[in-house]
């Protein structure tokens, strides 16, 4: 829908691929399908969901065995986007590196885009 041919919207690091796999081959999913939402203090939440079927117009992108499913509405919020998988001692979790993102809430749960991304002026 929004892509641009011959150029992956995201990059998804080694450590999230595997993560992604792994998790895809325990839940039998198609894919984990990215979005984005309103909600969240700063306005947008990303969402994260694993899927049994790609829809029509969902942008693919696979690495190794992971797939990673992109939202048609989400697209052009992703362009640019790493998503990595990091483990620390107090938590582990997917971190996505945007940098179409302005401004972030202080728990790191909520987003908010430029604004000529989000409608805004």
């Amino acid at each position: 829908m929004f892509s641009i041919p011959g150029q992956s919207p995201v990059t998804v690091t080694d450590a999230a691929a595997t993560q992604i796999a792994r998790l895809m081959a325990r839940t039998d999913a198609a894919g984990l399908k990215i979005g984005v939402k309103k909600g969240g203090c700063a306005g947008m939440e990303y969402t994260m969901d694993y899927v049994s079927e790609v829809d029509t117009h969902d942008e693919v992108v696979e690495v190794g065995d992971a797939r990673v499913i992109i939202a048609p509405m989400a697209q052009m919020f992703l362009f640019g986007t790493e998503i990595d998988y990091e483990t620390s001692l107090l938590e582990s979790g997917f971190r996505f590196r945007n940098p179409n993102v302005v401004d972030a809430c202080g728990c790191g749960e909520s987003i908010k885009f430029d604004a000529k991304l989000d409608g805004a002026t």
